[in-house]
């Protein structure tokens, strides 16, 4: 029973640590473009690059 001393407060410790390392990632924009990553990886770079190279050429 002497555990439960122990484990609420460390509970309760490790409650807010989560809370606020969700508080900072939400203000850090972490979670502002969900889908854009995804979505990049899937474009083919090729034409951006051929574009990007005749653009230079002239």
């Amino acid at each position: 029973m002497d555990i439960l001393y122990l484990l609420v407060p460390l509970s309760v410790a490790l409650a807010f640590a989560i809370g606020a390392a969700f508080l900072w990632s939400v203000r850090s924009g972490q979670f502002d473009d969900l889908e854009g990553p995804a979505h990049r990886i899937l474009d083919d770079d090729d034409r951006q690059r051929e574009t990007a190279d005749r653009d230079q050429a002239h």
